[in-house]
């Protein structure tokens, strides 16, 4: 009865967490983006995000992490025979790099918080996509263990995946040209605007 107990606090730690860090590089961005703001919507916008990327992480994606962790602990303690098996060594190498991924978030987190952060909106919309990756990777090890599927159905889901995600970059991208094209259409109807 343990072992379901820790297997469904894990999951619910994994869900907290993996909402946390998505959120969180979206507040970097419109963060990074405020920069393009007229003051004094720029320092308004920019101590909101920061107050609220400080709170998420703290809040939300730290305890997220630490239950999943704890969580997984507990079931390998009801569960030591996996620790054996091949899936379960892949497994925790991609929670390895998620962790890193983590502590990342909060040193960027930190460089924005100081404007020191070389990022740019588009780059940080990039770095949203690698813990989807990553989350992808995780449940299907979960999922099929030792029997992890390597026919062309696999591949398939693999593409889509792939095929979603720059589906997403392509449309930020659209947005943001579209954006670009608005702003430049209006900027000269202003200064008629104010000339007269």
């Amino acid at each position: 009865m343990a072992y379901l107990w820790f297997k469904a606090f894990h999951i619910v730690g994994v869900v907290v967490w993996f909402a946390g860090l998505f959120y969180l590089v979206r507040l970097f961005i419109y963060h990074v983006e405020a920069d393009a703001k007229p003051e004094p919507a720029k320092s308004i916008l920019k101590e909101q995000y920061e107050l609220m990327e400080k709170r998420l992480y703290h809040i939300i994606t730290n305890p997220g992490m630490f239950v999943t962790v704890a969580m997984a602990i507990g079931i390998l303690w009801q569960e030591p025979a996996v620790l054996h098996d091949w899936w379960l060594h892949v497994k925790l190498t991609f929670v390895a790099v998620l962790i890193g991924y983590h502590f990342y978030c909060g040193r960027l987190m930190k460089k924005l918080a100081n404007n020191e952060c070389g990022w740019s909106g588009q780059q940080l919309r990039a770095l949203n996509e690698f813990p989807t990756l990553l989350l992808v990777a995780i449940v299907l090890l979960a999922i099929f263990k030792n029997n992890f599927p390597t026919n062309a159905t696999s591949y398939l889901m693999v593409g889509l995946v792939v095929l979603m995600a720059a589906s997403i970059q392509l449309y930020a991208r659209k947005r943001r040209i579209d954006r670009e094209k608005r702003e430049q259409m209006e900027a000269p109807s202003r200064g008629q605007v104010l000339q007269n």
